[in-house]
């Protein structure tokens, strides 16, 4: 059983992840590096967001 910490604390940059399954652990910020600088890009009526520092992508 994953908590939510094993969630956090297993993030593949690779993957996209929705946020509805892993909401921001800080608002605003990037779960893998604490970030603020995203790009974005809409597709598929959903809003990607991708970190400009580490790459993590999550479906907003």
């Amino acid at each position: 059983m994953n908590t939510i910490q094993d969630k956090y604390a297993n993030i593949d940059v690779t993957k996209v992840y929705e946020y509805a399954d892993l909401p921001d652990k800080i608002s605003g910020r990037c779960d893998n590096c604490g970030s603020v600088k995203f790009k974005s890009s809409v597709g598929g009526g959903k809003l990607l967001r991708e970190c400009t520092n580490c790459g993590m992508k999550k479906n907003i």
